[in-house]
């Protein structure tokens, strides 16, 4: 196997996506030929990411899905494996240490309907006035909203359930109606 090129680093991509976000708006308001062919080559580079998700076993499509970026990209592309109530669970419990640091937590609710469902209990980081007061409950629940949109868009909405309120259980399984185009590859065991 050849050696592989030395990598962008996270901030670097991050740098080159926002000047991306640039690029496109500009081309976005002259619409022709180059417009075309970005369309073009997203759909070419989506269906060479398709057949490498398509063709990968269990054990290397979840290498892929934990790479931030290449998971994104099958988002993206609507071809990640992992149905939308999975991967907005991880990112609930990505989230999760940050949110204990300032003395709160989050639990997973899991999905009705179409909304996530994410159980908040803001802890200290209401400013020293207990669980229900200022703006970092807000904070928290604008960054919970953002991750699991970001990971799973197939979902309309995030609601954050206070710690108080009835208590929903996450399902035991995954919803049929969760999974939008493809199961996950079965277990190579």
């Amino acid at each position: 196997m050849p050696e592989a090129a030395e990598r962008l680093a996270d901030p670097a991509v991050e740098a080159r996506l926002a000047r991306l976000d640039e690029a496109l708006a500009g081309l976005e308001s002259m619409p022709g030929p180059a417009l075309e062919a970005v369309r073009l080559l997203t759909e070419v580079y989506g269906e060479a990411l398709a057949r490498v998700v398509d063709g990968a076993d269990e054990r290397l499509w979840r290498r892929l899905a934990d790479d931030e970026l290449v998971a994104h990209l099958m988002v993206l592309h609507d071809i990640h494996p992992e149905p939308p109530a999975e991967r907005a669970a991880r990112a609930v419990e990505r989230l999760r240490p940050a949110v204990r640091e300032r003395g709160g937590d989050l639990v997973w609710a899991g999905v009705e309907g179409e909304v996530a469902r994410v159980r908040l209990d803001p802890g200290g980081s209401g400013g020293g006035c207990g669980g229900g007061c200022g703006g970092g409950s807000t904070d928290i629940a604008a960054a919970v909203r953002a991750a699991v949109l970001a990971v799973a868009p197939e979902l309309d909405d995030v609601r954050i359930v206070p710690d108080g309120e009835e208590r929903a259980q996450a399902p035991a399984f995954v919803p049929l109606s969760t999974v939008k185009r493809r199961a996950a590859p079965q277990d190579a065991r």
